[in-house]
């Protein structure tokens, strides 16, 4: 009996010191854990900071909350193109790009306070709907809108929606006083990149090609306007990339793959987590045989710069304006799969077929003093003389034909043309700051109505416009409104007023921006200078 009690204890004892011995197992354990995670936390002080805030703060606050301000600081401090897309803007900041978006197809816009269409799209959803352009819409479902003091952006947001939905809309159509109801199904838009495309007046054997942005389908576009200008007889090509602050790197690739041959580089990108990648052009380019123009200013950037310095490198044609922007940096959008944001990352700089950056300098986290280069541009006369304008010798290349260029900050032009302000004349600038041209191309437009809606080629607009004496009758509109020239001001103002007239009301034909480009062409003095330059090619 007592060997049997001895061996009970000595059995409590083994399981009371394995429990003891399992709790302190546990509890060093945890403290072990409790030891890591503290050192993870002081090793990565951001979740460190954002554990402490969101436990001990004074008020509630998420980590969420957090991480929306911390990542665009965060962002902004290592250079000026990588960004932070939070979930509520990322479809408006990719629109621009992705080529679509859904809504009624048309152009509209504001000048009495009343949504005004100046467009339709041809075959989108308001042109199935019976919509012309001219018309007023006065009420969005049942909802007045005109008279009302509206924001623009939201009439816009009252007219798109899912596709597929409908959206019921009040027209008011000249001359009735009626309002006329008509329901449109709102569809897929497409967002076009080309602007402008037709033969140079005076150079039939020129085509010009304008296009504001490398989206996902500009290359098609573009593609189709250099097809179709070539059947039309051209066989010298205008690229206008002024304005163009760029978009998709692969696009800008497939069009200067059209002009270059077999073997030629366009570019290659590189990156500390990014291996060398090398873009040559393959030979199967349709456009290789034509002479070539490419403009540019302070304002054409990134993919554009690709296009420019391919040409340029390759010494396969001329480039035409003034310096352009700098930006040489390449983005990788990364999105957050949990909310829809995302953040667009630097990843590698991109080198022309000679090896050179033009990526303009930039300190990290000084994003204004990034912003406002172009403003020191101007300062210091770039815009206007090429002799303000100094390259370091050390960025100095050399082209396989000789010919000098620079890195370090934009593409310089083989042939620099200064900012042109002939024209704008203290009258002519009153005249802007009124908008009045705009105003009266606009009532001029209401006051020709039918004949414009009718109007399909550049032919039938010069026809429309022959026997308009518009220059007079604006000047006398001016008047009425409180804006009146001295002679020499109206003299030296007339060509520019009378070309933005016929843009502004041709802009209003199914012809849209070629209209307008066509006509403000003999204004603008850099376009000039590069037909001139192509003349000369042989």
């Amino acid at each position: 009996m007592s060997n049997y009690k001895t061996s009970i204890r000595i059995s409590l004892f083994i399981v009371t010191a394995l429990l003891i011995g399992a709790a302190l197992g546990i509890m060093l354990e945890r403290a072990a854990l409790r030891d890591t995670y503290t050192e993870v936390r002081r090793g990565d002080k951001l979740s460190w900071a954002l554990s402490e805030i969101e436990e001990r703060y004074v008020d509630p606050i998420t980590r969420d909350s957090l991480a929306e301000l911390t990542l665009p600081l965060l962002l902004q401090e290592l250079d000026p193109h990588s960004v932070y897309i939070p979930a509520s803007d990322f479809a408006a900041t990719n629109e621009p790009l992705t080529g679509s978006f859904d809504g009624i197809g048309v152009m509209f816009n504001m000048l009495t306070d009343t949504v005004q269409i100046t467009n339709v799209i041809s075959g989108g959803p308001s042109d199935a709907a019976g919509i012309v352009a001219g018309d007023r819409i006065i009420t969005v479902n049942d909802s007045l809108i005109a008279g009302v003091k509206m924001d623009q952006d939201k009439v816009v947001s009252m007219l798109r929606g899912e596709r597929g939905s409908s959206v019921k809309l009040g027209i008011l159509r000249a001359p009735s006083k009626e309002l006329l109801p008509i329901t449109v199904v709102r569809g897929a838009i497409p967002l076009k990149s080309l602007e402008a495309a037709f033969l140079v007046p005076g150079h039939r054997d020129i085509g010009y090609i304008r296009f504001g942005r490398f989206a996902a389908s500009t290359y098609n576009e573009v593609l189709a306007a250099l097809i179709r200008l070539r059947e039309q007889g051209a066989r010298k090509m205008i690229l206008d990339l002024r304005g163009n602050g760029g978009g998709y790197l692969d696009q800008a690739i497939f069009i200067a793959n059209e002009f270059l041959p077999k073997g030629r580089k366009i570019v290659y990108t590189e990156g500390n987590a990014s291996p060398r990648v090398d873009q040559n052009a393959d030979g199967r380019g349709r456009f290789q045989d034509v002479d070539l123009a490419i403009v540019i200013d302070e304002n054409s950037a990134s993919a554009s710069e690709i296009v420019a310095g391919a040409i340029q490198d390759n010494d396969r044609g001329v480039i035409v304006g003034r310096r352009s922007f700098g930006k040489g940096l390449v983005q990788e959008q990364i999105p957050y799969p949990l909310d829809g944001s995302a953040m667009r990352l630097t990843i590698a700089r991109y080198y022309t077929p000679v090896g050179r950056s033009i990526q303009k300098p930039y300190t990290p986290g000084e994003e204004e003093e990034y912003e406002t280069e172009l403003l020191r541009r101007e300062a210091h006369s770039e815009l206007f003389t090429a002799d303000s304008i100094h390259m370091a010798d050390s960025l100095k290349f050399v082209t396989p034909g000789g010919k000098i260029v620079y890195g370090g900050g934009g593409i310089m032009p083989d042939v620099f043309v200064p900012v042109d302000t002939t024209g704008l004349t203290p009258y002519f600038m009153k005249l802007f700051q009124k908008n009045l041209i705009f105003r009266y191309a606009s009532q001029t437009t209401d006051r020709y109505r039918s004949q414009i809606n009718a109007i399909k080629s550049l032919d039938e607009l010069d026809r429309f416009f022959a026997d308009k004496n518009l220059f007079y009758d604006f000047v006398a509109y001016a008047e009425r409104q409180g804006v009146r020239p001295t002679e020499s001001e109206m003299s030296l103002s007339r060509p520019l007023i009378t070309a933005q007239i016929k843009g502004y009301i041709g802009r209003n034909t199914s012809l849209d921006e070629t209209a307008f480009y066509y006509y403000m062409l003999p204004e603008d003095k850099t376009l000039l200078q590069t037909i001139e330059s192509l003349s000369k090619a042989q």
